[in-house]
């Protein structure tokens, strides 16, 4: 396993970082268990979860992925050679948040009552890293291409939002601070605050990015290589479609898209199909793993600080962590580039 300094804390981080949306819906806590048992003794130290967890969102289950960690934390006795990281939601999440009004957005009350929930399911004293989970304005992100909506919104400013975060980095609540699906904007915006008051800045984005949706490259890996922000690339294998199991129409039993919809018009569109079968074609021919070579490609990227990845079985695990050691040859890089420029960004 290879590891990177995550941002502001300096510590080393695992390339692969376990997530965990698919625990209490397609996932039991035993199989959490297993799972979380497998990754650490293979070398993953980082682990990723959120308040709004599982996905598919229910409010009758939220919190309950974050309940499932914490009761492994507990069995386990150890803590401080982990990362742990969490998010707060946000007004585009209100419906599946119970434990208060979400419908604020990320006032300086939401997110204190939002880390506390959080700690108290985790059963933990402070969160290596806490991130804000959706931007609370109308912006381009979740696939959106172009943006003409500018009406002004009552939501808090991300001058506000940070002033929280940093109140929580000061109580030891917090470590560091990061955010998610964001624009370059918003980034700069974060900065912006940080540099003008004095808050902690940004360690992290947890942004989408794989072998067929490069759009990070455009705008934000820039801000994110000179601002020494760290990418926590998720859904690097689009949802498993990279995987090359729902091709030619497959519905494999129990996988995602065979027992959801959602987000399937997002990463399992028809438009996708044929840079996948390609991808998934050089990888064979290299005696790759499709997997590991779509995983060990975002891990290659000099802004990837980690890479997000969540598995419903024990073997997708096992695939996924081997994409930790990897390191892709210079002809299959090539081959990768070739692909990208004949098929770029089918994904939205």
């Amino acid at each position: 396993m290879k590891y990177r300094k995550l941002p502001q804390l300096n510590k080393d981080v695992s390339v692969i970082c376990l997530g965990t949306m698919n625990w209490g819906q397609q996932n039991t806590e035993e199989d959490a268990y297993a799972q979380l048992d497998y990754a650490v003794e293979h070398g993953v130290n980082f682990i990723d979860t959120a308040e709004a967890y599982p996905i598919p969102p229910d409010p009758e289950k939220q919190g309950t992925t974050e309940r499932y960690l914490g009761n492994w934390l507990k069995k386990r006795g150890k803590r401080d050679d982990l990362i742990i990281a969490s998010k707060v939601a946000g007004i585009f999440q209100k419906s599946i948040i119970k434990q208060r009004d979400a419908s604020a957005g990320y006032t300086r009350q939401n997110i204190r009552a939002a880390v506390d929930g959080s700690l108290e399911r985790l059963g933990l004293e402070y969160l290596d890293l806490y991130q804000v989970h959706v931007p609370d304005r109308k912006a381009n992100y979740f696939g959106i291409r172009g943006f003409e909506n500018m009406v002004e919104e009552d939501v808090p400013s991300i001058e506000e939002t940070l002033a929280a975060l940093n109140e929580l980095v000061g109580e030891g609540k917090v470590r560091a601070v990061g955010i998610s699906n964001e624009t370059p904007w918003g980034v700069s915006e974060y900065l912006r605050a940080a540099r003008e008051k004095g808050y902690m800045r940004i360690a992290t984005i947890q942004n989408q990015y794989s072998l067929i949706n490069r759009t990070f490259e455009i705008g934000l890996s820039e801000i994110c290589l000179r601002e020494n922000i760290g990418l926590l690339s998720y859904s690097p294998l689009s949802g498993g479609v990279l995987s090359g199991k729902y091709l030619n129409g497959a519905k494999p039993e129990g996988a995602r898209f065979t027992l959801f919809s959602r987000n399937s018009g997002r990463y399992n569109n028809p438009r996708v199909q044929e840079a996948v079968r390609r991808y998934v074609e050089l990888a064979k021919k290299h005696d790759l793993d499709p997997s590991v070579m779509a995983l060990a490609f975002v891990t290659s990227r000099l802004f990837t600080t980690s890479t997000v990845m969540g598995a419903t079985t024990l073997e997708q695990l096992k695939t996924d962590v081997a994409a930790g050691d990897i390191k892709l040859p210079n002809e299959v890089m090539e081959e990768i580039r070739d692909i990208y420029t004949e098929l770029p960004d089918v994904q939205v």
